[in-house]
């Protein structure tokens, strides 16, 4: 893992394997959403991500992102809100970039709908 803590919002190179069943393997990319209060603090070895893919489908928890300059995607990409991950920080391996706000509140609305909030 790099020195620089993550950043919610942000998307990282992570290092999944070993995983196991159906949990993502190698290396992908991941989005930070966690708060900074923890993710910042040294003492607080784990964080929160969200996985990303190339496929997604036409359902409100996978949220399409564009590939940008500030986000680092190379493709378009999948955020699956599904797929919520609690990770030790050792599985990041570097910045790739980060969202912009109005990603971000996408991501938020498709984890209320994910988590059955009302």
């Amino acid at each position: 893992m790099t020195n620089e803590p993550p950043s919610r919002g942000e998307v990282w190179w992570v290092n999944w394997s070993p995983g196991r069943g159906s949990e993502q393997v190698g290396r992908r990319p991941a989005v930070i959403i966690q708060t900074d209060q923890a993710n910042h603090n040294p003492r607080y070895p784990n964080t929160i991500v969200l996985t990303v893919s190339t496929k997604g489908h036409p359902v409100p928890f996978h949220i399409a992102i564009t590939p940008t300059r500030t986000n680092g995607l190379s493709s378009v990409s999948y955020i699956k809100c599904e797929q919520i991950m609690t990770i030790d920080k050792g599985r990041l391996e570097s910045r790739i970039g980060r969202l912009t706000p109005e990603e971000m509140q996408r991501i938020e609305y498709a984890l209320h709908i994910t988590l059955a909030y009302s």
